[in-house]
């Protein structure tokens, strides 16, 4: 039972746990206060009553003493003793009374004051928890917005330097670290692809040139193969360079008409989708326009659709549709298992089902993904029904 209940504190937010703790120390320091109050107020009345002195009659005309009470003239042959024991005990019983009377009156009303002044501090307790804990909050919303795409924010926390200031200033530290990283990374993307493009542009040129000539049939295989090979490398470090661009984010934005680039994406991917026995139906009816960089965004349609129709079968459709806000790229083709589709944005994943194409580098829905994202939109999957993937697009 004892674990229940710290399981269950433990799942209360902390600022309910401060404000629950501060009330329940005002209400032990009430209880306790209250406490010494009637403890200290019976022993203060039962040390006056036992000073109390009782005279009958007329009192001399001197002072009379708690130890010997004046005594009232008697007539002869008579006794006063058993009325005036009665009176005292009738006193003595009417005085506790009222002091047990005021005593209870007391408790009641200081329970009822301290439940009151419990509930109050709790309150307060809640206010000042939500007061010192709003810079904790402030850190966290701003945490949220920082992405690798904005690295350069930081929290810039103000004020005294404190637990929460010196948090707030490691946090910022990490930042800079991770953006050191994060340029470091993209640069060498960068300048490793260009430095690569141009030995690459070299060797096609002399395999061009220099193997240019009737050659025998196993030369002319060779060519083919080496000018093959270098296509494929030119093509993985134009993916690379444009990764690097698009995780670098956006510098200029413009309004780019999504459905009329859609449309001629799909002429031009019409006929590698001819080749492969693969039909592609566009349903682009709903202007779509959203902010962003424009080459970036043709890049990022076709990728999608160039997988739709690559990762296919002969005989296969791919589905192209746009609304308000979304682009959606469906296609059929073997099942995907659901487990298997968050590795796919990752670079140089890729299925080993049956596909139309054999070439391919695995990093066109990574591109994807990296594009999307510098627009602030959101790119997901899921298996299609009867196989395939669908492969959603939204925009916020």
């Amino acid at each position: 039972m004892r674990m229940n209940w710290r399981a269950l504190l433990s799942r209360l937010p902390f600022r309910v746990r401060l404000a629950a703790a501060i009330s329940g120390l005002f209400l032990l320091a009430g209880i306790a206060l209250l406490a010494l109050v009637v403890l200290l107020a019976r022993y203060g009345t039962a040390q006056q009553v036992e000073g109390l002195s009782v005279t009958y009659g007329d009192a001399p005309s001197g002072p009379a003493t708690p130890s010997e009470p004046v005594r009232p003239a008697q007539p002869e042959g008579t006794t006063s003793a058993p009325s005036g024991v009665a009176l005292i005990q009738k006193i003595d019983q009417t005085v506790q009374a009222v002091q047990d009377t005021a005593l209870r009156q007391m408790v009641l009303w200081s329970a009822v004051a301290i439940l009151v002044m419990a509930l109050l501090a709790g309150l307060l307790g809640w206010w000042l928890a939500g007061r010192a804990l709003r810079p904790v909050a402030s850190m966290t919303e701003a945490a949220r917005r920082i992405s690798e795409q904005n690295l350069h924010q930081r929290l810039a926390l103000t004020g005294p330097d404190d637990e929460l200031h010196r948090l707030a200033d490691t946090f910022d530290t990490m930042l800079d670290r991770l953006e050191r990283a994060f340029e470091s990374q993209r640069r060498f993307v960068a300048n490793a692809s260009h430095e690569l493009k141009t030995p690459l542009a070299a060797q096609r040129t002399t395999l061009q040139v220099g193997l240019a000539d009737p050659l025998p049939e196993s030369l002319a295989d060779v060519r083919e193969d080496l000018l093959t090979t270098n296509r494929e490398a030119e093509q993985l470090i134009n993916a690379l360079l444009l990764l690097a661009r698009s995780d670098g984010g956006l510098d200029e934005t413009e309004s780019v008409d999504l459905t009329a680039t859609a449309r001629l994406v799909t002429a031009e991917l019409t006929p590698q989708a001819s080749a492969h026995g693969v039909h592609i139906d566009l349903c682009a009816d709903t202007p779509l326009v959203v902010h962003g960089d424009g080459v970036l965004l043709r890049h990022l349609l076709t990728n999608l659709m160039r997988n739709a129709i690559q990762y296919n079968h002969p005989g296969g459709q791919v589905c192209v549709r746009l609304d308000v806000a979304t682009v959606t790229v469906t296609n059929t083709g073997s099942r995907v298992p659901a487990e298997l589709v968050p590795g796919l944005f990752e670079p140089f994943r890729r299925l080993d089902a049956d596909r139309t194409a054999t070439t391919g580098h695995g990093l066109g829905l990574s591109i994807a993904s990296s594009i999307a994202e510098a627009h602030h939109a959101t790119l997901t999957a899921r298996p299609g029904v009867e196989g395939g993937l669908a492969v959603a697009l939204r925009f916020p």
